[in-house]
């Protein structure tokens, strides 16, 4: 009969082990415990599982296991591996139970800490639990918040075992006793055997006199009676918990608890938790030896279990000098220390250690899933230099406000606390659309067995730019339409599409959220007029479309007989649409598998998840780096370069970054298709965010980073196995895009610059329809090759910057307006293709290397819907010039007076109004007659 034993078999105290581990159990320790030391029970929590899982090999083939069946959340790879602990401890303590006729023998599990707060969440968390281990001598641990007493008695109404935790004051143990009372009567009352439930109520011991005694030496350092504070430390908990055993004995006695006594209920035991001694100068028995007595719990951690073991002395303690024990509370309370602020403030504390446990094993299963899904999963690393500390405080900040799991609640104050809740359904979508894979199947295949050979998407901004980077990453699928992407009302781009296209063999995806965007709705026009001349009433058969459910573009697609209408999430912007119906309809069109290609992308929305810590979630971990970037040290010019092959996925980033982040004069301007310099050509308000392709990369590209980021500059990589794994970086984006938005402090979902141009370009276009054209403009300078024209107050500026009669002096005017940590953009209202692009992409890096400023060309109207909300609503650092260009040719649109020329005309003004309007540094340039010579000029003259 060892002191263990002796505790039960002489006292009536039930020993628990704080502690379960798979190979503890596997290997027969745990049996061993039961058999030789009498031990009746284990409790566990995350940080007991911690300890086991992150610190050790022996989870890792159930890991592998898990993983091999296909991925799966951080959060389940988890639960599955500690419940399949709990139900193997509690089948070796099922003899104690069922020989204890169920008052003993129990294995606990802690719900989630995340939830502390929450009844509701912990009140399912519980029953979830419980269904899931499916094993009658399971406890529920739930702690004492306030939060959690109605979960309390809601879960034993319901005749689940709870083990009621941090437990530090009387009155908060009274409420909780209550708690259970009250719940026996109500499963009594619905017909339940509440003789097959138990409860423990576990006081935390150690914790008080640790926090006590802290206060105990700043009285005596204060000045206090030194050897009256000293005669207190060690003794305010061992004090406090014989009297809240006095209590225990008064609450479960009388008539009431005599009723359920009656129909065989079981008394809440009370348990003493955190055991172990904190304070070296104290036994490291003492919260064992001084607190035995009936009908209590002592639960013990292997160390303190091991010392009772060797030197524990068993005597009835509990009841000793209860009077003495009021005294040291009031002697205390004399002290100017009130217990009951010590216990409220533990548990804070004991959330917060809870949480912090649970953000620490979460993440140590995050890591071993990282490490074992290999190039399965996309890496990433940041060099981030001097920005490190500032980035380390922030992932410390986020982890410890819990923010990346309340931007999973949709809480809108982790960001502006505005709409935002409104527009979080791109979260979800990658599992909502998986649901649908087989139905992108079957319009693939019927796609397939029409014979088209080419698809065009008819859109704008993120109708267009998610598709763009699909067809130019995985081009054509044998037997498949090959994907072209319309996005400019330029009337050189609508006829180059038409002549590479046979009508009779093309499907149109048009492509539209609100169904009243202009740019689709005159593609619609035109094509569809085109088709008809050729098809007649079949020609509807050669469109579909993607628009919100009830829009304009819905009515019209079914008036028009298209051959299919898929809808999008109105709970989802533009710019995020891309893992939606506005990606796979196209995706699936050109030959794509979905079901695939959404099974990429959900992996990377796994280890973005909620339930992966802030310093291993990569989405959290890259916006965060942006965030703080530009916050903190100005660096608000994120560099996108990509390995050949997946380089058209910077121009989305683009779009996603820049009309998230730029407004309110904040934001993240996005640098992209720039082929990288010296480290000496960029200033200090660049980080560079790069897409490698693994065994596809540029070794020019990534010496080029390498020297950067020698020079100090932050660089982040991310590094592709393959491109099919480029699913992945749409979310991780979407993740870090918000995240950096939260960082800013804006709303990343709404875009009132966009509209802005938007209304004005409705205006002219009104205008136009009205009066047959556009309203008359005067230049402010010109010849007979170029136009210059701006609003009064830059031409007033320009002027007095030297600007006179020839167009060569303003263009040189305005980039003399550049200063440190500006940018240049060149907006160009032309046709987009390489010939145009090359005067501009040369000139652009003329201003780069000789002006040490972020510089980007940028084609309209599409950036209208991208980068056109930063430019305008993001900071005042951007120095523009505006190109355009004569129509040559008109192109009509059926239905309409407007022709494509005038609509493109439209737009550049709308947008040069609103740059005016916000009072930025903006010059157009119009050129007139042949457009490439005209280019040509504009590249000596930047020159």
């Amino acid at each position: 009969m060892n002191p263990l034993k002796a505790l039960h078999a002489e006292q009536g105290q039930a020993v628990w082990l704080d502690f379960v581990a798979r190979g503890f159990v596997a290997e027969g320790k745990l049996k061993a415990l039961v058999e030789d030391d009498g031990l009746r029970g284990v409790t566990s929590n995350p940080a007991i599982f911690e300890k086991a899982i992150g610190h050790s090999d022996e989870y890792d083939g159930a890991l592998k296991q898990a993983l091999g069946g296909g991925d799966q959340r951080v959060i389940d790879l988890y639960e599955g591996l500690a419940i399949a602990d709990i139900q193997a401890a509690a089948d070796v303590l099922r003899p104690v139970y069922d020989a204890s006729k169920g008052s003993d023998g129990f294995v606990s599990l802690e719900v989630s800490p995340y939830l502390a707060l929450d009844t509701a969440e912990t009140l399912a968390e519980g029953r979830r639990l419980w269904a899931a281990v499916k094993r009658d001598n399971l406890m529920v641990k739930v702690p004492a918040t306030p939060e959690g007493l109605s979960a309390i008695r809601d879960l034993t109404a319901e005749g689940v075992n709870v083990n009621i935790t941090l437990l530090f004051a009387q009155d908060a143990y009274e409420a909780v006793a209550n708690a259970y009372i009250e719940g026996l009567e109500r499963f009594a009352a619905s017909g339940g055997d509440v003789g097959r439930v138990a409860s423990v109520a576990s006081f935390f011991i150690s914790r008080i006199d640790a926090a006590v005694d802290k206060l105990l030496d700043q009285r005596i350092a204060q000045g206090g009676d030194r050897a009256a504070l000293e005669g207190l430390k060690g003794k305010v908990a061992i004090a406090n918990a014989k009297l809240a055993y006095q209590r225990y004995k008064r609450l479960f006695a009388g008539l009431r608890w005599d009723a359920l006594a009656a129909k065989g209920a079981q008394k809440q035991r009370l348990l003493w938790a955190s055991t172990g001694t904190k304070n070296k100068a104290y036994s490291d028995v003492l919260y064992v030896e001084e607190l035995i007595g009936p009908d209590t719990v002592n639960t013990m951690p292997p160390a303190t279990m091991d010392a009772f073991r060797d030197h524990g002395t068993v005597r009835a303690s509990l009841e000793e000098d209860v009077g003495g024990a009021e005294r040291v509370l009031a002697d205390l309370a004399r002290a100017g220390i009130d217990l009951d602020t010590v216990a409220e403030t533990l548990v804070q504390e004991g959330v917060q250690l809870f949480v912090d446990a649970a953000d620490k094993v979460l993440g140590a299963v995050a890591g071993k899933r990282d490490t074992f899904l290999g190039d399965r999963l996309d890496r990433q690393t940041l060099a981030l230099g001097s920005l490190s500390e500032a980035h380390g405080k922030a992932v410390e900040q986020w982890r410890k406000d819990g923010l990346a799991r309340r931007l999973w609640q949709r809480d809108p104050a982790v960001w502006s606390d505005a709409d935002e809740a409104k527009w979080l359904g791109w979260l979800t979508i990658v599992g909502d659309e998986a649901a649908k894979a087989a139905d992108y199947a079957a319009f693939a295949e019927e796609v397939r067995a029409e014979g088209f050979t080419d698809a065009v998407v008819l859109g704008m901004g993120g109708s267009s730019l998610g598709p763009e980077v699909l067809a130019e990453t995985f081009g054509t699928k044998p037997g498949f339409p090959r994907l072209r992407i319309l996005d400019s009302t330029d009337p050189a781009e609508v006829r180059a599409v038409e002549a590479a296209v046979d009508l009779t063999k093309t499907l149109f995806i048009v492509a539209s959220k609100s169904g009243s965007t202009l740019e689709p709705n005159v593609f619609r026009d035109y094509f569809l007029a085109r088709v008809r001349e050729i098809l007649g009433d079949k020609a509807g058969q050669h469109f579909v479309a993607v628009t919100d459910p009830g829009s304009a573009m819905e009515t019209a697609a079914k008036q028009d007989g298209f051959r299919r209408i898929f809808h999008g999430v109105p709970q989802i912007g533009g710019r995020y649409s891309v893992l939606s119906a506005f990606g796979l309809v196209p995706a699936a069109a050109m030959g794509i598998d979905v079901a695939a290609f959404l099974a990429q992308a959900l992996r990377m929305v796994q280890s973005c998840g909620s339930d992966v810590p802030p310093d291993l979630n990569p989405g959290v971990q890259l916006g965060l780096a942006l965030g703080v970037a530009a916050r903190n040290q100005g660096r608000d010019k994120v560099t996108l370069v990509a390995s050949p092959g997946i380089d058209t996925f910077g121009a989305w980033a683009e779009q996603l970054i820049a009309e998230s982040t730029g407004k309110e004069g904040k934001g993240l301007i996005p640098i992209d298709g720039e082929t990288l310099g010296a480290p000496e050509v960029y200033g200090n308000d660049r980080i560079f965010v790069q897409l490698r392709l693994d065994g596809g990369g540029d070794p020019a590209q990534d010496a080029a980073l390498d020297a950067i980021e020698k020079a100090g500059h932050p660089v982040v990589r991310i590094a592709l196995a393959g491109r099919e794994g480029l699913p992945q970086e749409f979310f991780r984006f979407e993740i870090a895009t918000a995240v950096a938005g939260a960082v800013l402090g804006i709303n990343p979902f709404d875009q009132p610059d966009v509209e802005a141009s938007k209304i004005k370009t409705r205006e002219l276009t009104t205008a136009a329809e009205t009066n047959g054209a556009l309203p008359a403009e005067t230049p402010v300078a010109g010849d007979d090759g170029l136009a210059l024209f701006t609003d009064p107050q830059n031409a007033d500026a320009l002027r007095e910057a030297g600007a006179g009669s020839d167009p060569e002096s303003w263009i040189k005017a305005q980039i003399g307006r550049v200063g440190a940590g500006d940018y240049v953009a060149l907006l160009a209202y032309v046709a987009r293709n390489p010939e145009h692009l090359a005067p501009l992409q040369a000139a652009r890096l003329h201003l780069r290397d000789t002006r040490r400023v972020a510089t980007c060309v940028e084609f309209g109207p599409r950036f209208l819907h991208s980068t056109g909300q930063a430019y305008k609503g993001g900071p005042d650092s951007g120095v523009f010039l505006q190109i355009t260009a004569d129509d040559a040719e008109g192109l009509a649109i059926p239905g309409r007076t407007l022709g494509f020329g005038t609509v493109i005309a439209a737009q550049a003004r709308g947008d040069f109004g609103v740059l005016s309007e916000r009072g930025r540094r903006a010059l157009r340039v119009h050129i007139k007659g042949d457009v490439g010579r005209g280019l040509e000029r504009l590249r000596k003259a930047l020159a």
